[in-house]
């Protein structure tokens, strides 16, 4: 899925109809890598969205509310001096490579009008958001310094003069005008296929816009390029023509492919592409549109990874030992269950008493417990005498016995850890915002698996309660989902009534789910989805044929000091369903 320089230049038509003139009235930095500018012309508001992340770089317009940091970043604060206050001259895509440029106009500390450049490189990994001076086109700074450690290519750091990223020796397709510039144009790579050719050989052009290119020219993008004849070359040249005029005169069109099979995003661009058509196509009145829905709970998903692969890794570890120490009560238990041959040892040597001498290493005796009577032969320890060996298998006798009553116990408080972490990490993987991080991290804090940080009381004000997830079935029935464990508690024992439906996923971690019944009737339909959602907030998630238990929730119950979330129930039923959310008509409420 690529953010392609055709994609980038709907983003500058779109926000070139809008921005120019613009004042930039605040300047936010929600995270290290993303700015959102809000801005302010003829009565109208806009916030702009400009992200440098590594995996979801772009910038487009958005509505979607983020948390701030109580004190600015150091980058924030930098722009707020030189920008905020300033006008949005122009925007530019510089060779039709993957940047854009904002020339803005603002007046400095000795008020002055002076020009700048804010330049967002949409490229990956090394994508970079870039203050320049205009008129000595020197960087002020960015959000992401390069230095020479990290980059021998290319540094970009306060005082150092801008250079583009370095070319490719790749041509802009907007200049190609005829055929022979078309073929010219083309790197002579003749054993490579076509598509590839096209996308290593013009910039902006992603692999899909290649593939789609052959495809409208019903020339298949794998064959090689030395298998081109004439009349192939014509219909690639007609079939880029069309589409670099779809770009020239911005009549775009925003389109998100779906695989309704997995309900699973395949890809998105601008143009509407042809060879795409048989997934389902929902497409946007904006570039914009099209990216908030795209990228936003991909990129919300990805950012709570990683501000919870911290607490993650702890748990991991924590269950990593648990997993250990199952493993040694294990071993604990095989020998355990020698106890009763060390009692008949000892009842042996004690009735053969007389017959033994001092220091052998071992005797041979009738086994009296043996219906057969078969001799068997008894380890001895020179050291001790008849009776010393005797009492020292009766010892070990009662030892054993004593350990398979405490390795049961142990192996049962295990288990029950585990259970706990594991849902632990179920529930991280729900986490849309920072105050589920932090119901998780109270919990932990609570039950004792992690210490009490040091925090700043003039930031724990600003984290909201979060809720539990509320969905509507097709039918009509409200359905109540936790995201951890408190949520769980707090639906089925404070939420819910006694004849509503609990679900759970059968025997593995997952979410409490509850089926709000209308007058203790529910549907079929109904229970269906709601065992389609434990399924999907659970271990199991995306897995086929998952069971789930079903029961009125009167007959769920908690046990004295059980953990938060962990319960009991009887007097369920199970349904199987499938792990997955594709084809599901609930909606979110």
């Amino acid at each position: 899925m690529a953010l392609d320089g055709i994609v980038v230049a709907s983003i500058v038509h779109e926000l070139t109809s809008l921005l120019p003139g613009n004042k930039i009235e605040k300047i936010h930095q929600p995270e290290a890598d993303e700015l959102i500018i809000a801005l302010r012309s003829q009565g109208k508001n806009h916030k702009l969205l400009l992200s440098s992340s590594s995996q979801h770089t772009r910038v487009h317009f958005t509505n979607v509310a983020k948390e701030n940091p109580s004190v600015p970043p150091v980058f924030c604060m930098f722009l707020r001096k030189h920008l905020q206050g300033g006008r949005i001259v122009s925007i530019e895509q510089p060779n039709f490579e993957r940047i854009i440029k904002f020339v803005i106009e603002s007046y400095d500390e000795l008020n002055i009008l002076k020009q700048k450049h804010l330049i967002v490189e949409l490229m990956g990994k090394h994508s970079n958001i870039i203050l320049v001076e205009a008129e000595t086109n020197r960087i002020l700074d960015s959000i992401k310094r390069v230095s020479f450690d990290v980059s021998r290519q290319r540094q970009v750091l306060p005082g150092l003069t801008y250079t583009l990223p370095p070319a490719q020796n790749k041509l802009n397709p907007l200049l190609i005008e005829n055929l022979d510039g078309f073929k010219e144009g083309l790197t002579p790579n003749m054993s490579s296929p076509v598509y590839k050719v096209i996308y290593s050989s013009f910039t902006g052009i992603s692999p899909l816009i290649a593939r789609e290119i052959c495809f409208n020219a019903n020339v298949s993008d794998d064959q090689p390029l030395l298998a081109l004849d004439e009349a192939d070359y014509q219909k690639l040249f007609h079939s880029f023509k069309n589409l670099m005029t779809i770009v020239k005169k911005g009549t775009f069109i925003p389109s998100l492919y779906i695989d309704d099979a997995t309900g699973k995003y395949v890809d998105f661009n601008v143009l509407g592409l042809n060879h795409l058509s048989y997934y389902r196509t929902e497409t946007y009145e904006s570039p914009s549109l099209l990216l908030e829905s795209f990228y936003q709970n991909k990129d919300s998903k990805e950012r709570m990874k990683q501000r919870t692969q911290d607490l993650r890794k702890n748990i991991s570890l924590k269950l990593e030992r648990l997993y250990n120490k199952i493993e040694n009560l294990e071993k604990d238990l095989k020998n355990a269950e020698k106890a009763e041959e060390c009692k008949v040892y000892g009842d042996l040597i004690t009735a053969n008493i007389h017959l033994l001498k001092d220091k052998e290493a071992a005797v041979s005796v009738i086994n009296y417990y043996d219906p057969d009577m078969k001799e068997i032969t008894i380890p001895l320890d020179q050291k001790l005498t008849p009776a010393q060996n005797a009492q020292k298998y009766f010892k070990q006798y009662n030892k054993y016995k004593t350990a398979v009553k405490e390795v049961a116990h142990q192996r049962e408080i295990a288990v029950e850890e585990i259970n706990y972490l594991e849902q632990i990490l179920i529930s991280l993987d729900h986490v849309t915002q920072l105050a589920d991080i932090e119901e998780i991290y109270t919990e932990l804090i609570e039950t004792g698996y992690v210490k009490k940080r040091a925090t700043n009381k003039k930031n724990t004000g600003n984290i909201k309660k979060t809720s539990y997830l509320k969905y509507l079935s097709s039918d009509g029935y409200e359905i109540y989902v936790g995201k951890n464990n408190k949520q769980n508690d707090e639906i089925t024992f404070k939420i819910s009534g006694k004849n509503d439906l609990w679900l759970h996923v059968k025997d593995m971690p997952g979410s409490h789910t509850i089926l709000k019944c209308q007058e203790g009737e529910y549907t079929d339909q109904a229970l269906l989805e709601a065992a389609t959602l434990a399924a999907y907030y659970s271990k199991a998630k995306n897995a086929t044929k998952v069971p789930i238990d079903y029961t009125l929730r009167k007959n769920v119950r908690k046990q004295s000091g059980a953990k938060p979330g962990m319960v009991i129930y009887d007097h369920f039923q199970t349904v199987y369903v499938d792990g997955d959310l594709a084809g599901l008509k609930v909606k979110e409420i």
